[in-house]
């Protein structure tokens, strides 16, 4: 019998805040459990996943959980997981109006997330998906292991690509095929010498695990209007090694970063010798304006560039690219090399297919004009409520508020069925507060419904 699947918890920490971690995130959990969101038998994400997510250590998460336990209103089965009690869901009821408990824990319920991660399906797609994993399945299937830096067939076809996309000048030994732009930071963290490395804050959660794992100090860089404020980094210890950028869309803020800053941010780094890993988030769904050219345009000797399929084709594909100089190229395939770290042949052909076909193009036009439409839907239903609303590109839209209206909006959209992420959880240093709206992963009845919401959530507060 399959284990159920841990429930997503929507919490806020607040590293400033007088309470301590543990204790704030215990009550949080327990807030959730008293409003009924979690029914008996759920099973509550790992410590170490839940650790991860929040940019916290394990212990804080155990500490939390621990005490849940001792109050009754969890239960640890050795091996399985952390899971609600039936104790703890009557505790709840006693404490809530029986008719909303019993509407919002009815266990067949699913939540839907409006993440910032999972792309819109283009229907129209399936033939093309269908013709390359045929492709797949007609090929001799090979011997041994994998080229550990990617098909050289690949490689050159996603030097065109980033070329033709990007304006990216490179050639196929200055290509790595990696498993997604988590697994490819790590990559470029595990060459480089020890040292701590910049991030933008707020900035992109799971960039900042890796980056902990890794065993590295994290140098939070706030971001404003032109993105990554680089005057920051004067601050920054010497030895930085690297810093972390989302300058086409800046995750979650959504600005871009400008012309100016990129310059001076190249500067700065190259005066310290440091390299910077540009994250093309959602570059490819910019529908204001053309986009600006990637920073890996201006010269790779100081730049590793990651891409991904994830946002384009579907985030379980785990297929992605880095592009910089062939000398940490060849580098980091020593390592990979070393460890065994192969990407899969099978879903190298089967992008490798799908490259040669446009089909990736054909899902950028698509999905540029699904998010353009969406984007302004968003603005115009929000806009009048007189909250800041970020519109640039991509598959989400983020809305500026107070600490209490975050607070009211994530719940009241928890409370219809949508995980709503809030714009704190992406905050290590200086909190800001807000929600941010990703409309790739849901269909137009429920973005409308959600925004109804959310409106009236604004309007009560």
């Amino acid at each position: 019998m399959s284990r159920p699947t841990p429930q997503p918890l929507v919490v806020s920490l607040r590293r400033a805040s007088d309470v301590t971690l543990p204790v704030q995130l215990a009550t949080q959990v327990r807030d959730l459990l008293r409003r009924g969101t979690l029914p008996a038998g759920s099973r509550l994400p790992s410590s170490r996943t839940l650790a991860a997510e929040l940019g916290v250590a394990r212990v804080v998460v155990e500490q939390s959980y621990d005490q849940l336990q001792a109050e009754g209103w969890t239960q640890s089965r050795r091996g399985a997981g952390t899971f609600v009690t039936d104790a703890g869901v009557r505790r709840a009821a006693v404490a809530a109006p029986a008719a909303r408990v019993t509407r919002r824990s009815d266990a067949s319920r699913r939540l839907v997330s409006l993440d910032t991660g999972t792309p819109w399906q283009d229907p129209r797609a399936d033939a093309s998906w269908r013709r390359a994993w045929r492709t797949v399945a007609l090929q001799r299937m090979p011997t041994g292991y994998p080229d550990a830096a990617g098909l050289p067939e690949l490689r050159e076809e996603l030097a065109a690509y980033v070329g033709r996309r990007r304006g990216i000048a490179c050639s196929a030994n200055e290509i790595l095929v990696t498993a997604g732009t988590t697994h490819a930071w790590s990559l470029v963290l595990d060459a480089l010498p020890p040292g701590p490395v910049g991030l933008e804050d707020p900035g992109y959660r799971a960039a900042a695990a890796v980056a902990t794992a890794a065993g590295r100090t994290l140098v939070d860089l706030p971001v404003d209007a032109e993105g990554i404020a680089v005057n920051a980094l004067s601050g920054a210890p010497e030895d930085l090694r690297a810093t972390y950028v989302t300058p086409a869309h800046q995750h979650p803020l959504g600005v871009t970063m400008s012309a100016r800053r990129r310059m001076l941010l190249l500067a700065e780094t190259a005066r310290r010798q440091a390299l910077v890993v540009e994250d093309d988030y959602d570059s490819e769904f910019r529908y204001d304006v053309a986009p600006l050219p990637a920073l890996a345009a201006l010269g790779l000797d100081r730049v590793a560039y990651l891409g991904t399929t994830s946002k384009i084709v579907q985030p379980g594909l785990r297929l992605g690219w880095l592009v910089s100089s062939a000398p940490l190229v060849a580098d980091i395939i020593e390592r990979r090399v070393r460890r065994h770290d192969h990407p899969s042949w099978p879903v190298q052909v089967a992008v490798l297919s799908l490259l040669r076909e446009g089909h990736l193009d054909r899902l950028v036009r698509s999905a540029r004009r699904v998010y353009a439409a969406r984007s302004s839907l968003v603005t115009e239903r929000l806009a009048g409520i007189g909250h800041p609303v970020d519109d640039v590109a991509g598959m989400y839209v983020t809305v500026r508020l107070s600490a209490r209206q975050e607070r009211s909006v994530v719940a009241a959209a928890l409370r219809a069925g949508f995980v709503l992420p809030p714009l704190s959880a992406s905050c290590r240093t200086a909190v800001r507060h807000g929600v941010v709206i990703g409309f790739g992963a849901v269909n137009e009845a429920q973005l409308r419904q959600v925004l109804d919401v959310i409106q009236a959530a604004l309007r009560h507060a």
